[in-house]
């Protein structure tokens, strides 16, 4: 069974920085792609940062030029390199894997103090 576990959340000061570590159990294969969501109380979840296995990213548009993410295939993990980060980018923040079907991880918290 598919599993994907998340590491690196915390509690950070407004301009601060965090780095975001998503590792797969579970499959031999290689995902298409992973990347990361987020989720804010009684927001939406919504796409942060994706990258294929052929390393193409996409944003979005409120983390561009602050958040880096980037993959590891022979291990599927991938990573989010956050910086600069603002009270608005506080959320649980989840990683995200597909191949054939999506799967999700359980979400690690972050919080960000102005």
């Amino acid at each position: 069974q598919v599993r994907l576990v998340e590491s690196g959340g915390g509690l950070v000061q407004a301009g601060g920085s965090l780095r975001l570590s998503c590792a797969a159990s579970g499959t031999i294969f290689s995902f298409n792609a992973m990347g990361w969501y987020r989720q804010a109380p009684g927001k939406q979840r919504e796409l942060v940062a994706t990258i294929t296995s052929g390393g193409s990213t996409n944003y979005a548009d409120s983390v561009k030029g602050r958040f880096t993410v980037s993959r590891a295939n022979a291990e599927n993990t991938v990573y989010l390199q956050m910086n600069g980060l603002k009270p608005e980018d506080a959320a649980r923040y989840y990683c995200w894997a597909v191949r054939v079907t999506s799967y999700w991880g359980q979400g690690t918290q972050v919080t960000v103090s102005s």
